[in-house]
């Protein structure tokens, strides 16, 4: 069940090596693990990828090496939206080459374009592949929403077919589900709304906390679908301190300490983002033992 992608996608983090460049193995086994421990697929080379901080060759090595590493075992979804529409469709042109099974197009951040701007972004994306394409509202980062009227025209486009959203607003996802085509899906874009969201309608969750809960996080949504909330509601008030932990700092600075703490290390960020300090790790690892990850 769960929509077309699954029921829980996790925002990979990219791994690089300790002179911070691509760690195309780690990446690959990294996947696995993820695929193998509650993940239906993968957002790679998104924000939490550090994507702003990636070449278009790196992005391209990294969504070839990680389709072919998961194959058959999780859905990849290429993080390809930038803000310009030209550059845009290139990288999604090259991400399904890659062999891919999705596309994530954030809204254009920094230039700040007009509502119609937005759908003629989007529109142009979209026509530029026949792969399925998630649009990435998260006006937190992108300093831009796509409004609600935005979103149902958008939702009309053939191959556009959800939304991974970040704006916390229950009412407009409430809206949103009520008024979307059939077909259109709603993922959750924040770790501590996954379980608000789903109750309303939401198929899923694209997630940081994923990567250390997954497991738990597909179970939870799954009770959503049967009608077991208060059993849902239970494991998501379990998870709320590591949903918290990983976000004390600018992501993905708190899940790369986690990753290391089980075994699974991604090395550090890279600048201008900077590496979890003492008390930070030590505030993430309180949170893992408390959930059980450690």
């Amino acid at each position: 069940m769960g929509g077309r992608f699954g029921r829980v996608i996790t925002a990979m983090v990219t791994p690089f090596k300790e002179d911070l460049s691509l760690d195309v193995d780690r990446a690959q086994e990294l996947a696995r693990w993820l695929a193998d421990t509650g993940s239906d697929g993968l957002v790679v080379a998104g924000s939490t990828g550090e994507a702003a901080t990636l070449t278009d060759e790196e992005k391209i090595t990294l969504w070839r090496a990680v389709a072919q590493a998961v194959e058959g075992r999780a859905r990849v979804i290429a993080g390809s939206g930038t803000y310009d529409t030209a550059h845009s469709v290139h990288l999604t042109e090259e991400a399904e080459k890659a062999g891919v099974d999705g596309i994530l197009a954030v809204t254009p951040y920094y230039n700040k374009p007009p509502q119609r701007g937005l759908i003629e972004h989007f529109s142009k994306i979209a026509a530029s592949t026949t792969l399925p394409v998630l649009l990435y509202n998260i006006p937190g980062r992108t300093a831009l929403r796509i409004e609600h009227d935005t979103l149902i025209r958008l939702a009309g486009v053939g191959n556009i077919v959800g939304v991974k959203d970040s704006t916390a607003d229950f009412d407009g996802i409430s809206r949103l589900i009520a008024e979307a085509p059939d077909g259109f899906e709603v993922y959750s874009g924040d770790d501590w709304a996954t379980f608000g969201y789903c109750s309303l309608g939401a198929v899923g969750t694209i997630s940081v906390a994923s990567h250390l809960v997954g497991d738990r996080m597909n179970r939870m949504v799954e009770l959503v679908e049967q009608g077991d909330i208060g059993s849902a509601r239970k494991i998501h008030e379990e998870l709320l301190p590591i949903y918290r932990a990983l976000f004390i700092v600018s992501n993905p600075i708190p899940v790369k300490a986690a990753v290391a703490l089980v075994g699974q290390p991604a090395g550090s960020p890279r600048l201008p983002l900077v590496p979890a300090t003492e008390d930070e790790i030590t505030q993430v690892k309180a949170a893992m033992q408390e959930v059980g990850v450690l």
